[in-house]
């Protein structure tokens, strides 16, 4: 890897870094650049996927005064997570490469019409429940966690717009602000980059190079993308997470 190919993958590092802790979707960053140095699909994808965590991690410090009070809703969804990200990682590795490529435009979208209506469907299910009599379950039940297994199934495979998928998901079944939800998503992030990293680790061939260069660059990232995401009105982050989405499903749609 020539030194501006370096400096390239350092700067898409960077944007990706700051783009998962407010959206997710950075992977759509990364993930071209390290094809255009000249690196395998498979080797591009194990590379990016471990070279993320740190700007999960990352972003989830800049989160970690919205993670108060959570510990117990993080350790409930990160399991249902860690597993479908492991068996997101065993189907790279199974499948061919363009498997999901027909559904997961389709799955973004859905996901960016759930966050859009989110507002309008909380107040619904809230007075359904208030009719009923019932009360929500305050780590999202059993729908979340199935929801979060299939939703890290994919992000253990590939993981652009991962992070949409969550905020979707969570923003529908629980009953907190959507910089909270934002918060856990982050944690969620780190855990299926993680694990399928771990499992890549033996099975699959990485770019030490790409890995410590996207490391640095998106643990960079998840700061700034803390301190402008922590800033944004509930409006606003919803108006990002749409955009972001948006381009997502058109650049899958395009390569």
């Amino acid at each position: 890897m020539g030194i501006w190919e370096a400096v390239a993958v350092f700067v898409a590092g960077v944007a990706a870094g700051g783009i998962n802790t407010v959206v997710g979707s950075g992977t759509l960053i990364t993930f071209p650049v390290l094809l255009a140095t000249g690196l395998s699909p498979i080797t591009a994808n194990v590379s990016n996927a471990l070279g993320l965590v740190t700007g999960s991690v990352s972003g989830a410090i800049g989160y970690r005064r919205e993670l108060e009070g959570q510990r117990a809703r993080v350790l409930r969804l990160g399991a249902a997570a860690l597993v479908g990200g492991l068996i997101g990682a065993a189907l790279l590795v199974a499948l061919p490469s363009k498997a999901f490529d027909t559904i997961v435009p389709v799955l973004i979208a859905l996901a960016l019409v759930l966050v859009v209506l989110q507002p309008r469907l909380s107040r619904a299910v809230q007075k359904r429940r208030e009719r009923n009599g019932t009360q929500a379950h305050p780590h999202g039940g059993a729908a979340l966690l199935v929801g979060l297994v299939l939703a890290s199934v994919y992000g253990g495979y590939f993981g652009a717009a991962q992070g949409v998928l969550y905020l979707s998901l969570m923003g529908l079944l629980l009953n907190e602000s959507l910089q909270r939800i934002n918060a856990v998503k982050n944690i969620l992030g780190a855990l299926v980059n993680g694990v399928a990293a771990v499992f890549f680790l033996f099975v699959a061939e990485f770019d030490w190079t790409a890995v410590v260069l996207i490391a640095v660059g998106s643990a960079l990232g998840g700061q700034i993308g803390a301190k402008v995401g922590r800033r944004l009105s509930p409006t606003v982050l919803r108006g990002v997470i749409v955009a972001v989405g948006v381009a997502a499903i058109v650049q899958l749609l395009l390569n």
